[in-house]
């Protein structure tokens, strides 16, 4: 079963910048949509921004502008790098894989394989 591991997460001040990671435990050809979503306390999980196999993105309105999801050639390693951040964008940070390339990107209920999360917080 392929794992999701991301890293990246801590603390920094409102305005900074946060780089997270997601690496595939290993080279696979069942992940192909990769996203982000995040969590905060009493919250519901929510959508962050997702990337194609073909590369094309997705992202919150809330955050479009400020973040920038991508992945490496290899297609093994997923980035998030979040400017600007709010202390709103705090929250546990999750990366999530689907099974195919064309579930609905937003969606938690489309990702199948899903990271342990990675803890952002922004201090005000």
């Amino acid at each position: 079963q392929v794992q999701l591991v991301e890293s990246g997460g801590g603390l920094v001040s409102a305005g900074g910048s946060l780089r997270l990671s997601c690496v595939l435990s290993e080279r696979t050809f069942s992940v192909y949509t990769m996203g982000w979503f995040r969590q905060s306390p009493g919250k519901e999980r929510e959508f962050v921004a997702a990337i194609r196999w073909s590369r094309h993105t997705y992202y919150a309105d809330s955050v479009r502008g400020r973040f920038t999801i991508s992945r490496d050639s290899t297609k093994m390693t997923m980035f998030l790098e979040m400017n600007m951040l709010k202390p709103e964008d705090a929250g546990v940070y999750y990366c999530a894989g689907q099974k195919t390339d064309s579930g609905n990107p937003s969606s938690g209920n489309e990702y199948y394989y899903w990271g342990q999360g990675t803890q952002v917080t922004v201090s005000s």
